[in-house]
């Protein structure tokens, strides 16, 4: 099962880009979480280093989206946020794409972490891509590659 993106409602081009951002820093998030099975991927260090040195644009795009949510839902727009932030969690939490999702989001925490400050904007959307790119489960079957074997008869697949 792949994890479905959060729809939003119209949005400005900075709603559009502060979502983005949200979105990269939520799926670094669930990585930290998920991906600690190898201390290759950093996934622990890459957030917390994307926190602090992308901290100014995350309060930007937390503020912007919490208005996003004011404009369409006034006075609830905190609760309609809280619920945006847990669906946007969500949909990065797999167990089916966890190697290649790890490995993404491993690449993306780097990848951020080049970025100077107030660049992250620029980049989240092609980072939130490419990360979600790998919540697609790969069948096992497209994994294996058949071999010649002769004198065996091997049952089907």
């Amino acid at each position: 099962m792949t994890p479905n993106a959060v729809k939003l409602r119209p949005t400005t081009p900075a709603e559009a880009e502060a979502n983005a951002v949200w979105s990269v820093r939520a799926a670094l998030n669930i990585a930290a979480l998920q991906c600690q099975f190898s201390p290759f991927l950093a996934t622990v260090r890459n957030y917390n280093d994307v926190l602090r040195q992308h901290s100014d644009e995350l309060d930007r795009a937390r503020a912007t989206m919490v208005a996003h949510f004011r404009r369409y839902d006034g006075a609830q727009a905190q609760n309609s946020f809280d619920r945006y932030t847990t669906q946007t969690y969500n949909s990065y939490s797999t167990l089916d794409a966890q190697y290649s999702f790890c490995e993404r989001a491993a690449v993306a925490g780097r990848a951020a972490l080049t970025l100077r400050k107030g660049d992250l904007g620029k980049r989240a959307a092609a980072l939130r891509d490419d990360v979600r790119a790998g919540l697609t489960p790969v069948s096992h079957k497209a994994l294996l590659t058949p071999i010649e074997v002769t004198g065996v008869d091997l049952p089907p697949l």
